[in-house]
C-alpha cells in the first residue's frame, strides 16, 4: 500500500509514538500494524554523525504540529556534508526513522551514515560503488542509511518494515539499514 499524501503517512506513523510493547533482544513485530494505528502526541529524533561530530536530539512534532525550528535543525543535520548543501529533508522519512527507533526501545541514537546527497556526491559515490543508485532517494532528501550498536541489521530492518511506509534495505556486510519514504519494498544489499 502506498501513501498518496503526507497526512496519510503521518496518520499511519503516529502510533509509533503512543506506547510501546516490550520488545525482546530479538524482536518480532507481528503486532506492529495495530500498534501504529494509535495516535501519539510527541515525536523525537535522536542521531549522531561521526563524520561531522554532530548530534541531534530534538522533539520535532507536538500534538499534531511539526516544529519549524526543529525541522530546520534536522534539515541541517541531514545535509550533504561533503558539499555542505542543505535541502528540506522529507518529513515522512523523519517520521519513519523516529517510529522505527521507538519500536526498538533503545535510547542509543541512530548513527547517520548518509542522509541527503547532492547529485554531485551521489555521482562520486556511484563511481566508486555500483550499489549506489543513479536516481537514489538520497538525492531527493527521502532516505537515510543508519546503524545502531545495540541492535542488529535484522532488528533495525524489522522495525523499519513494521512501519509499512517505505523502502528498507539490509546491508549486513556494511552493518547498516537504508530507510526511505518511497514505495514499500525490501531488499538486501
Amino acid at each position: 500500500m502506498e501513501f498518496n499524501d503526507a497526512k496519510t503517512s503521518r496518520r499511519r506513523l503516529l502510533g509509533a509514538f503512543a506506547g510501546v510493547a516490550v520488545i525482546s533482544a530479538a524482536p518480532v513485530y507481528a503486532n506492529a500494524a495495530g500498534f501504529l494505528r494509535n495516535a501519539g502526541d510527541v515525536r523525537r529524533i535522536s542521531m549522531r554523525n561521526t563524520r561531522t561530530s554532530e548530534t541531534i536530539d530534538t522533539i520535532y512534532w507536538i500534538e499534531g504540529e511539526y516544529i519549524r525550528p526543529a525541522l530546520k535543525e534536522i534539515n541541517h543535520f541531514m545535509r550533504d556534508w561533503r558539499q555542505d548543501e542543505v535541502i528540506a529533508y522529507d518529513r515522512r522519512n523523519i517520521d519513519i526513522l523516529a517510529a522505527a527507533h521507538r519500536l526498538m526501545e533503545t535510547t542509543e541514537p541512530f548513527t547517520l551514515l548518509s542522509g541527503y546527497r547532492s547529485p554531485k556526491t551521489n555521482a562520486m559515490l556511484r563511481s566508486n560503488n555500483r550499489g549506489v543508485a543513479s536516481n537514489s532517494y538520497h538525492i531527493k532528501g527521502m532516505a537515510a542509511d543508519v546503524r545502531l550498536k545495540s541492535r542488529s541489521v535484522a532488528q533495525m530492518a524489522s522495525a523499519g518494515s513494521a512501519c509499512n511506509s517505505g523502502g528498507v534495505g539490509k546491508y549486513n556486510g556494511s552493518n547498516f539499514v537504508h530507510m526511505d519514504c518511497g514505495p514499500i519494498r525490501t531488499w538486501r544489499g
